[in-house]
């Protein structure tokens, strides 16, 4: 018998309890192709946290959902172009994925002054893979200082996608490092708080290393529906 999506969430908070102390890491429901539905099934049985990966998705899932799920916190944890900042910037609640410089005007520029500052995580790429999106480590201390400079938007830690690799060992070691370059930031930035590592299959790992905030989507949601945009 498969699992209920009520079972499936209860299954993952209690090893989220298990793997972190109480309250130390919040779980983001990665909902990206899954239907509004779902999301209101999720949001019913107490998930407050959801993660999109397509702004268009996201903006339509926010418009079904708007008088149903009032206090919905959505991130945008997928790559953002530069021409969807506007769009982003006035209906997200956090983007976990800022890598470049040239997005932090922008997003400062059309954040509302009615709604708080965006919430802003800078995605590392930890393994300096060619496919994947985030900034080097180099580049960190600069685009925080730059990001702390907007008052629209407010710099909360880092976020990354280490490569899978097969041998937990070696995701352990991309984990590490990412808690390292965090550990170096908060230093500069002592009100940094969140770093997002982790996934349906090696978030336990993440939580090991220092994960605040882990991304979780087809160990509650099942498999991927096809994409809606």
């Amino acid at each position: 018998m498969t699992a209920s999506l009520s079972d499936r969430l209860d299954t993952l908070n209690r090893r989220l309890r298990t793997a972190a102390p109480a309250d130390a890491a919040t779980l983001v429901a990665v909902s990206k192709t899954q239907p509004a539905a779902a999301v209101a099934e999720a949001y019913a049985l107490g998930q407050r946290v959801f993660g999109e990966n397509y702004v268009q998705e996201a903006l339509a899932k926010m418009r079904e959902l708007r008088d149903r799920c009032p206090d919905i916190q959505w991130h945008l944890i997928g790559p953002l172009q530069s021409n969807k900042c506007r769009e982003v910037a006035e209906h997200f609640d956090w983007l976990q994925t800022l890598d470049r410089a040239k997005l932090i005007a922008l997003l400062a520029r059309y954040r509302p002054e009615a709604l708080p500052p965006l919430q802003v995580l800078i995605q590392v790429n930890i393994d300096d893979e060619d496919s994947k999106s985030g900034c080097t480590p180099a580049e960190v201390a600069e685009l925080a200082r730059a990001i702390a400079a907007q008052p629209r938007l407010r710099l909360r830690g880092l976020m990354s996608i280490p490569k899978p690799w097969p041998e937990l060992e070696q995701r352990r070691a991309s984990f590490a490092q990412l808690r390292q370059l965090f550990d170096q930031l908060q230093r500069d930035f002592p009100d940094i708080d969140t770093l997002s590592m982790g996934m349906s299959e090696d978030f336990e790992l993440a939580l090991e290393q220092g994960a605040t905030m882990v991304r979780v989507g087809s160990a509650l949601f099942g498999a991927r529906q096809k994409p809606g945009g």
